[in-house]
């Protein structure tokens, strides 16, 4: 309430650039990266094949077998055996993450 008082009286005319900068600021550091970190992710996931090993979200390691077009799934080959996960759950690719 008393920030609709201040601008009601006058001074919220100079307040206007620095909230302005303040968005440019938030949109810089914290929006735009996060918006290309997604679309980073989601050109990753589309561009796997069969036969790459990768690790889920939720840390397992496999290797990719088979792809379910239909509901957008993968079929991940673990150590425990042949587990269907969906395709946003993969996190990366395993020899991405040996080359960092």
């Amino acid at each position: 309430m008393s920030l609709i008082l201040f601008l009601q009286a006058g001074g919220g005319s100079s307040m206007i650039p620095y909230l302005l900068a303040m968005f440019a600021i938030m949109y810089f550091f914290m929006i735009r990266p996060q918006m290309k970190r997604q679309k980073n992710e989601k050109t990753f996931q589309t561009s796997i094949k069969k036969g790459d090993k990768v690790i889920m979200t939720s840390g397992i390691h496999g290797k990719i077998i088979d792809f379910v077009e239909n509901d957008n799934t993968v079929i991940v080959e673990t150590s425990a055996g042949r587990i269907k996960f969906e395709r946003s759950a993969i996190s990366m690719e395993m020899s991405k993450k040996l080359k960092k």
